[in-house]
């Protein structure tokens, strides 16, 4: 059986995200040489650019993870859920937060105003995609892989319905297929 995901076009190769990877690794290993930054992945779009991403950091780190929900299909709900907190405490330590996708920044600002109340030294954001088309609240990630046009991608962690996380790159999705 042949596999065929609904697809317009791949847009970010495998190849693409590895070698920006590994570029945003080393800024941040520069950025935080002699720190110890708390590394939060998102939940469960961000895993596979979270692993790519961390593996290329040269300063110590510790690693947590959340699990938050805001997607129903293509659309954003408007709403943000939290299904898994950190265990971690962040008081007074710097975090660098990875997603897999920044799009109506419902979700960045959410987590920006939670961690705000738990007092971290500093909080930033990477994230594999922007989509600042798209955006309804004013956030701007400091670390971003890849800018992209205000279209629906799939792949590399990104789902429609949880299919689809699994394909080594980011494709546009094809509503009609």
């Amino acid at each position: 059986m042949q596999y065929n995901p609904p697809l317009k076009k791949v847009l970010i190769t495998e190849e693409q995200i590895n070698i920006r990877a590994k570029e945003l690794a080393e800024q941040i290993s520069k950025d935080y040489a002699g720190k110890t930054p708390l590394i939060v992945g998102i939940l469960r779009g961000s895993i596979l650019f979270y692993s790519n991403l961390v593996k290329n950091i040269k300063t110590d780190c510790h690693f947590d993870f959340m699990c938050l929900s805001s997607y129903n299909g293509t659309s954003s709900s408007g709403k943000v859920r939290m299904i898994l907190d950190l265990r971690e405490d962040i008081k007074g330590r710097d975090v660098i937060v990875v997603e897999d996708i920044v799009d109506t920044g419902i979700t960045a600002k959410y987590l920006f105003d939670l961690f705000k109340t738990r007092n971290p030294a500093s909080v930033e954001m990477c994230t594999m995609l922007d989509k600042p088309g798209n955006r309804e609240v004013p956030i701007k990630p400091k670390y971003v892989g890849f800018t992209i046009q205000n279209e629906f991608v799939i792949g590399y962690g990104l789902d429609y319905n949880e299919l689809y996380r699994n394909l080594p790159f980011i494709g546009v999705f094809d509503e009609n297929k």
